[in-house]
């Protein structure tokens, strides 16, 4: 690592910073003789700017105050929020304190005290942010390749449950990150209930304590609707919307979902028809998958960010997901669902107040030929 007066540990999901941070603070912590006076940790968070100032001068005091003993001091600025694009990250005074905790990293004594920072989120639009990445031990924790961080989140749900005394399938842990839009920490508290729940005696978690116990958190595409639709299922269909609708009034996310997973279900059936994609008995073959985009490059010139419309975004776990029910599907199929989902949409716009029953019908046609 090289000779900077700091670390700087950041990225957007908290989880993995605070994780990435903590192993660098503990490994910092070894050789200090009295960890009541070497180590200190300083909370970032704060919601407006006197808690930002607040937070700022309690960091000065921490790296200003030498250890009792004159021993080398590890201090810790956890959970910085401030440094968002936020209206507290924004604001003038903020903007104030953060040139001033960058005077005092630029005159910190790295023989007399180690300092870790850990921010979440972060605007790395920002000077200061900038400067960070060019003067200290930066690091990015987050920033993988989507396939890299699931691959590390899978691993971690597994090693979570191993813990627990409960075991989490393959395919059950693609439905878990996926009902959580991937976020770590929702995953872990997530786990810890699934065990709690489970009982003693039972080790072994199935689909439907799954889909009991874990809510959809934002904008995901597992809406329980959607998982039941592509099951094919009817009655567990109809069954899911009425507790979608009990909840929720607007049909639109769901449609949405709908149309989002068909789209790419019918650029994976043309290629595995085709193919250039193969499916085995772990869903989709990742080699199969990257030769595919190579030869289909120039189709999606431009579009580089994860989108419904280009398959070759996603991650290889998810289509796997995805892929499930391709075989008993034609792609007739497919294209005569996303003309339903059409025709649900403007249903939709004729009849605001009945939505529930427009998508009734819509998935009752679909699911009845």
């Amino acid at each position: 690592m090289a000779d900077f007066n700091f670390t700087f540990i950041c990225g957007a999901d908290d989880f993995w910073v605070t994780r990435e941070a903590k192993a660098v603070f503990e490994d910092a912590s070894k050789d200090v003789a009295d960890p009541e006076f070497g180590l200190e940790i300083v909370n970032g968070a704060a919601g407006n700017v006197s808690e930002v100032e607040d937070a700022v001068n309690r960091f000065a005091s921490a790296v200003q105050t030498l250890s009792l003993f004159g021993d080398k001091k590890i201090v810790w600025f956890k959970d910085i929020t401030f440094l968002a694009d936020s209206v507290t990250g924004r604001a003038e005074g903020t903007i104030t304190q953060v040139e001033r905790l960058k005077d005092l990293l630029s005159t910190l004594d790295p023989s007399a005290v180690t300092v870790i920072m850990s921010a979440s989120p972060i605007d790395r639009r920002r000077a200061f942010q900038k400067w960070c990445e060019k003067n200290s031990n930066y690091t990015l924790a987050d920033s993988g390749k989507p396939a890299e961080q699931e691959a590390h989140l899978r691993e971690l749900v597994q090693k979570e449950a191993q813990a627990l005394g409960i075991e989490i399938p393959f395919n059950l842990v693609t439905i878990l990150l996926g009902k959580l839009n991937g976020n770590a920490r929702l995953a872990m508290i997530e786990v810890r209930k699934i065990a709690t729940n489970i009982g003693e005696t039972e080790k072994n978690v199935t689909e439907e304590l799954l889909n009991e116990l874990v809510p959809n958190f934002g904008e995901g595409d597992f809406f329980e609707p959607v998982e039941a639709f592509y099951s094919m299922n009817l009655e567990w269909t109809l069954e899911s919307l009425r507790r979608y609708f009990f909840i929720a009034k607007d049909s639109r996310p769901l449609l949405t979902s709908l149309q989002n997973r068909n789209r790419l279900m019918i650029q994976m059936k043309a290629l595995l028809m085709s193919g250039q994609l193969r499916q085995g008995p772990r869903g989709i073959d990742k080699s199969s998958l990257e030769r595919a985009a190579s030869m289909h490059t120039q189709a999606f010139a431009g579009e580089n960010g994860k989108s419904a419309f280009n398959v070759f975004t996603q991650n290889p776990w998810y289509l796997g997901r995805l892929a499930a029910p391709l075989g008993k599907l034609s792609l007739r199929n497919l294209v005569d669902f996303q003309k339903e989902f059409l025709r649900g949409f403007r249903d939709i716009l004729a009849r605001p107040t009945e939505q529930q029953e427009v998508m009734r019908e819509m998935m009752v046609r679909c699911l009845s030929r």
